[in-house]
């Protein structure tokens, strides 16, 4: 999902990684539906498949980038695998990451910019028994915490020193694993957990006191984009280098104008992306990834300024928190303000003009999530 190796001191350490996985090369051309060639382009995701991705998933398998000129492969991801170093290092035309992760790449020399950001909301929780009495992060004080490292705990951190708690000093800091089996096992009193996918995992397993899967009412939710401290995640980044080139500066609006179509798609049809998402090898059944779907376009639509437009406020407290919250160690995620091309509405604006008149919904504020029903296992 986001969970890379990247942050301050082991920013450098994940770059020298990466620099050794290399990724499928790719036929230079491919056939256009006109006769004429698509020209080759690599996305580097953040994890593996899942419907967190399925707007590009879709975009690939509905032809809305070959509509464009484009023939896209989807490069998977994975723990080791820092999707903003992959394009850094030109292994990559665009990837997927989380806003301060790259932040945090960038300020360690990663020329990227921001040019669509598609999930407008955080969907981190921190997940708590209902029966243990937490509802805040004031009442973390004395407990055992449950995150996941990795640059993913600074909403979590930055949540708690607004209430007055010293991730350093007033609880106890747990390793996680990427599941909620530790919650589940009573080792910890609250989890890290994302609404469109560890928290769907605690309501497929089931309650062993009563053979029935747990429910919503089994559990309090603190919900970051509550309280102030929720940060920007999954945009996608390009090339700064290459934004100079007009090429690709076009190649830029035709990749997000398909994307658009993508999302788009996967709003008004979630059942068919789910299957497009199962069928190119989740790890999590159709179930799971239907609820992740519905939670997934919850972070995206209504998009009141456009799909992919990066809102100035949410960027502002992103990078304030970035540059402000301590974690355990100390650390920030940035240690000055963003310089130069972090982010930039132009091409985004550019390919939201066109899906507009392509008749293509950019704003979604009729959206309604569905309910859906999770079984055992997200089966």
């Amino acid at each position: 999902m986001r969970r890379f190796r990247i942050f301050t001191s082991i920013a450098a350490a994940s770059t020298l990684l990466l620099a050794a996985c290399g990724t499928a090369d790719q036929d230079k051309t491919a056939p256009a539906a006109s006769g004429g060639a698509l020209t080759p382009i690599k996305l580097q995701l953040q994890w593996f498949y899942q419907a967190q991705f399925a707007g590009y998933i879709a975009a690939v398998d509905q032809g809305f980038y070959k509509e464009q000129g484009l023939d896209v492969q989807l490069l998977e991801g994975g723990v080791d695998i820092v999707p903003q170093t992959v394009l850094a290092q030109g292994k990559a035309d665009y990837a997927v990451a989380w806003v301060p992760k790259a932040l945090a790449s960038r300020e360690q020399g990663a020329q990227i910019t921001d040019v669509g950001q598609i999930f407008a909301r955080s969907g981190t929780y921190q997940v708590a028994w209902k029966d243990s009495g937490i509802t805040s992060p004031a009442q973390f004080k004395g407990k055992k915490i449950g995150n996941w490292g990795f640059g993913n705990e600074f909403e979590l951190f930055a949540g708690m020193t607004k209430s007055g708690i010293d991730p350093g000093k007033d609880v106890t800091l747990v390793q996680q694993q990427f599941d909620m089996q530790a919650l589940l096992k009573h080792e910890i009193d609250a989890a890290q957990a994302m609404s469109y996918n560890e928290y769907a995992q605690l309501l497929e397993a089931k309650n062993p006191a009563t053979g029935k899967l747990y429910t919503p009412d089994d559990f309090s939710i603190i919900d970051w984009k509550q309280n102030g401290s929720a940060m920007l995640q999954d945009a996608v980044w390009a090339n700064t280098a290459k934004l100079s080139d007009p090429n690709y500066q076009a190649q830029t609006v035709k990749f997000l104008l398909g994307t658009i179509k993508g999302w788009a798609y996967c709003r008004d049809n979630p059942e068919k992306c789910r299957d497009l998402v199962v069928a190119k090898g989740s790890k999590l059944g159709k179930s799971h990834q239907l609820w992740q779907m519905n939670e997934v376009n919850k972070l995206i639509w209504p998009a009141a300024g456009g799909i992919g437009v990066v809102d100035d406020a949410a960027w502002k407290q992103t990078v304030d928190i970035s540059q402000t919250t301590k974690n355990q160690t100390g650390d920030t995620v940035l240690k000055k303000a963003p310089e130069g091309q972090a982010y930039t509405n132009d091409y985004i604006n550019q390919a939201i003009t066109q899906a507009k008149a392509a008749g293509i919904d950019v704003n979604g504020t009729s959206f309604q999530p569905e309910t859906v029903t999770l079984e055992a296992g997200g089966a």
